[in-house]
């Protein structure tokens, strides 16, 4: 992933072949709120090469990263909804970083186009544990409150409020180390720093399959067809606190009509495309296109629920 990232990396026009579509003054932007490398940095570049070939529209990927992915988030809320400057990101600036980050932009101002797909979080415990599925660990936890360290990628992020959401709901609880993203949380994990690691199951991916981590609970309601050992929320009796990561693009409040339809079909072609899956599955993502009213269901929906879960543990607002 990471060398697919390096080879897409320059900020350059993708695709100047073709007339430009009728309405696109000036070349398309997508903004990406996080540093290069990495799932959301990977899918968006993808999606401009794809696209700016199919639309004879140039399209530059750029990032802009920083305070939780919120100040390119920011920078795409405060600009013209004309189509030319999107957002592609993960969901944690969007659903988590309003309840619990003084940012200025609101949800009113960003329109839901699409999401790619979604994975899980998952709690996983060291290939040498004694504790072998959700249920022992479930038990082990309710018997010492507090005991068990888990790791995630900061307070007030997804992971974090996913992981209470499932504490709170199975009446257990644990205490959380900060850490600056997965990466560095599966690190401390694997070195024995912590009891649990939390992430996404795509980070997690290769220490399941070296059999460095055993997967035990999951934050989406199905199992992962990949981590078998995993309870998803159904099996654990709580199917209504699924928290998942999805990767999606958004634009500016306002977009006409006639933009966002040759938009959307064209980012829904590139979707479908053999190329795009294969990178959504070598990521451990399930693809799923959800179309602008799917994806702004789900983003309320899920707001919602993780400012609830924010207000209960406590977390001020903070910059």
């Amino acid at each position: 992933m990471l060398l697919l990232a390096a080879a897409l990396l320059a900020p350059v026009p993708f695709a100047q072949a073709q007339a430009p579509q009728p309405g696109f003054e000036r070349p398309i932007r997508i903004i990406i709120p996080i540093a290069p490398g990495g799932g959301t940095d990977v899918f968006a570049r993808m999606l401009a090469e794809i696209v700016g070939s199919s639309l004879g529209q140039p399209i530059v990927a750029e990032n802009r990263p920083g305070a939780s992915s919120t100040i390119g988030t920011q920078f795409v809320a405060d600009q013209r909804p004309d189509g030319t400057t999107l957002l592609f990101t993960a969901n944690a600036p969007i659903t988590a970083a309003p309840h619990v980050m003084n940012v200025r932009y609101t949800l009113d101002q960003l329109d839901p186009m699409f999401i790619v797909g979604h994975t899980g979080f998952t709690l996983c415990v060291r290939q040498d544990s004694p504790i072998q599925n959700a249920q022992q660990l479930i038990a082990a936890m309710r018997a010492a409150p507090g005991r068990f360290t888990y790791g995630t990628d900061g307070v007030g992020g997804n992971m974090h409020l996913a992981a209470e959401r499932v504490f709170r709901a199975l009446g257990i609880e644990g205490t959380m180390v900060p850490f600056q993203g997965a990466a560095q949380t599966l690190t401390a994990f694997t070195g024995g720093h912590i009891d649990l690691y939390g992430g996404s199951i795509a980070v997690a991916m290769p220490a399941i399959r070296d059999g460095r981590a055993r997967c035990l609970i999951l934050t989406q309601r199905a199992q992962h067809p990949e981590v078998p050992t995993g309870s998803g929320l159904d099996a654990l009796g709580i199917p209504n606190e699924e928290t998942l990561i999805w990767w999606g693009m958004l634009a500016p409040k306002g977009l006409p009509a006639d933009r966002r339809a040759a938009l959307m079909a064209a980012f829904e072609a590139a979707w479908r495309t053999e190329r795009f899956q294969t990178q959504l599955q070598r990521s451990g993502v399930t693809p799923e296109f959800r179309d602008s009213a799917a994806s702004a269901q789900l983003i309320n929906s899920e707001s919602e629920a993780l400012g609830r879960v924010a207000r209960q543990v406590g977390i001020e607002r903070q910059r």
